[in-house]
């Protein structure tokens, strides 16, 4: 199935197939979900079989919003497809654009739009293996230095949140 994204395209915001924003670089949009509870963050080991950076550990959920889609309405389909999450409240924590080289000559050059959820009790989740491998609640300071002592394990859309955006997105400081 070709999955139509809204990238820029001389200017214009415009449906693109998804792979062919990302072999040529084009900037397009995004969502990223962080989930919470208590200090841990929710994060996931992206399949083997993904396309690009497979069995990488990510955030709680990463997509593209379908074209005519809203943000937070693409940020729950996600929740629900990857991980059978439904029901949280997404509290919107604004945009952040990177450009990143995924390998394989692909380039992901994203605004995306960051959504967090704070859980009071542990979720119950339940990965879809066609999408994510294995889950992990990680300790936010522990996951800060994880990121910079094994830099290779992570994708590097997470990288660049923990380094330069956590701060926008948890409401916490980094060591």
């Amino acid at each position: 199935m070709n999955i139509m994204i809204p990238a820029w395209v001389d200017g214009t915001l415009q449906p693109i197939e998804k792979l062919e924003a990302h072999k040529l670089g084009l900037k397009h949009k995004a969502i990223s979900v962080f989930v919470f509870h208590e200090n841990k963050i929710l994060l996931q080991r992206r399949a083997l079989s993904k396309y690009h950076t497979p069995g990488l550990w990510a955030n709680t959920c990463c997509t593209h919003p379908y074209w005519n889609e809203t943000d937070e309405d693409c940020a729950s389909r996600r929740l629900f497809e990857e991980l059978q999450l439904t029901n949280l409240h997404l509290e919107n924590r604004g945009k952040i654009e990177y450009r990143a080289d995924v390998g394989q000559g692909l380039i992901e050059h994203e605004i995306v739009e960051i959504f967090t959820s704070t859980c009071s009790k542990l979720p119950k989740v339940t990965p879809n293996p066609e999408e994510v491998m294995e889950i992990r609640w990680l300790d936010q300071i522990e996951l800060a230095t994880k990121v910079k002592t094994n830099p290779d394990e992570f994708t590097p859309w997470l990288r660049i949140y923990m380094l330069k955006h956590f701060e926008q997105i948890s409401g916490t400081v980094t060591a």
